[in-house]
């Protein structure tokens, strides 16, 4: 029998946009883990801002907590769904509204896929320069509420510095709405930040304006192999340098991410010898490609001669691009090689990166249980990935790992989070990145927007 605010609902958006009992049989929590049927109340499926309030109008009325569903790739399981929960699924809020070359902005609601979005501005010779792996199903929505980061965060910023506009629903259905193309305004609170990064705890994202660029006329990369750390950061200050501003990525990988991700079972050439110790990967947006890729290889043939790095090649066609992309990429292929996989988001600062993963790699070693691991990242932005394999998944391995990881990043004045979120998996850990009174000003902040506690409920802290 359905509850009586499930009925509310029913009666005010339509019976097309809600699922309950055993039609969630198909519907999950996350992408990797599908073949787990969802445990939730219902699913509601807005298809306009207006029906987002009236559901959420009617869960505050009746304390009723909810969980926003987009794209389901999140990592630290921010959207996780107890049985005495109902979702807000955002997937048929999906329509580009406007795009406007002269401002150069693109107007979405918040179940628009990423890379729907690539694609509706690159036929008007435009960027929008977030990017990342899981850009064919994450959603709009989703990557504003985590602030997602990606492969270009070094020269365009995290998602927060892509938004210019948001509308979002408040706990009790109040829409906040300022959808605005401006890239300055200084009336006041910026109200959107409060929205950007806060994953779904404060608001409903619902739509954005997003600020695009230019599209670049020419790409180029070329990968890199690396002995020394100090010269991973030497030979990023000789290019970001000397590129005169159109290095637009620089990403590293270590040697048993490129052994694994050339194997066999890839079909991706071998791009350089194994043996080096680290692997950069990065690349140039730029106006003319043969003058860019002369530079670029100019620049390479300087630093080979200042000892800065030990080998390299240039992407020389489209298809030799794709290879040295995948190779970053293509996580799939590492998650595949992980027994009870955990996956791992930090930052810190640049200069402390080598030996904070040396120390992480040893200590891996020394524990048994773990079986494989693997290191990369964006580390022009100081931010590392770990994937971790073990032999089992209980939960005291699962601290152990947690604590060798994240362990030494408070005396670093690092971060626990640098794109993916603090959500669930993270809680217990926000507090070696963010003093007591920021935690609990988050909690006000929380309280004071979401009094009644139903908006994605025991994500980041316990309000």
């Amino acid at each position: 029998m359905k509850d009586r605010f499930i009925e509310e609902i029913t009666k005010v958006i339509g019976a097309e946009k809600v699922l309950v009992g055993l039609e969630l049989k198909d519907r999950f929590c996350h992408i990797w883990e599908m073949e787990k049927p969802l445990m939730a109340k219902a699913v509601f499926f807005p298809t306009t801002t207006k029906d987002v309030s009236d559901i959420l109008s009617i869960c505050h009325k009746y304390y009723q907590p909810t969980v926003v569903h987009g794209g389901l790739t999140n990592l630290v399981g921010s959207t996780e769904v107890s049985k005495d929960e109902v979702v807000i699924a955002m997937e048929r809020m999906n329509l580009i509204e406007e795009l406007d070359p002269s401002s150069r902005t693109i107007n979405v609601q918040a179940g628009v896929i990423l890379e729907n979005i690539h694609l509706a501005v690159e036929n008007e010779n435009l960027l929008f320069p977030m990017t990342f792996g899981a850009k064919g199903s994450a959603q709009i929505g989703g990557v504003i509420s985590t602030n997602a980061g990606g492969l270009r965060v070094f020269k365009y910023g995290m998602t927060r510095n892509l938004i210019l506009g948001l509308e979002a629903v408040l706990a009790d259905g109040t829409i906040v709405s300022s959808m605005k193309k401006i890239i300055k305004d200084n009336s006041g609170y910026d109200l959107k930040q409060l929205f950007i990064g806060s994953e779904g705890t404060l608001g409903v994202v619902t739509k954005a304006v997003l600020r695009l660029q230019e599209k670049p006329r020419s790409r180029n990369s070329a990968f890199v192999g690396i002995n020394d750390y100090k010269n991973v950061v030497a030979f990023l200050k000789f290019m970001d340098m000397e590129l005169g501003g159109i290095l637009s990525g620089y990403e590293l990988l270590w040697e048993v991410n490129f052994k694994e991700m050339t194997s066999s079972s890839t079909n991706i050439p071998k791009l350089l010898p194994y043996g080096y110790t680290y692997y950069v990967l990065l690349e140039t947006l730029g106006s003319d490609h043969s003058k860019d890729q002369q530079l670029l290889e100019e620049l390479l043939g300087e630093a080979l001669s200042q000892e800065l790095i030990d080998d390299a090649t240039l992407a020389q066609s489209s298809q030799h691009l794709d290879f040295f992309w995948r190779i970053r990429e293509d996580v799939d292929v590492l998650v595949a090689k992980c027994n009870h996989v955990q996956n791992f988001d930090v930052s810190l600062p640049i200069g402390d990166i080598g030996n904070y993963v040396d120390q992480v790699f040893d200590t891996f070693e020394n524990l048994p249980e773990v079986e494989i691991y693997f290191a990369h990242g964006h580390v022009a932005d100081g931010n590392i990935h770990f994937l971790v394999g073990k032999s089992n998944g209980t939960t005291e391995l699962t601290k152990k790992v947690n604590d060798i990881v994240y362990g030494p990043l408070k005396q670093l004045k690092g971060s626990v989070s640098a794109e993916h979120g603090i959500g669930v998996h993270k809680k217990e850990y926000l507090q070696l990145s963010r003093s007591t009174e920021e935690i609990e000003l988050m909690r006000l902040l929380k309280v004071s927007l979401d009094p009644r506690g139903i908006l994605n409920c025991g994500k980041i802290i316990d309000a």
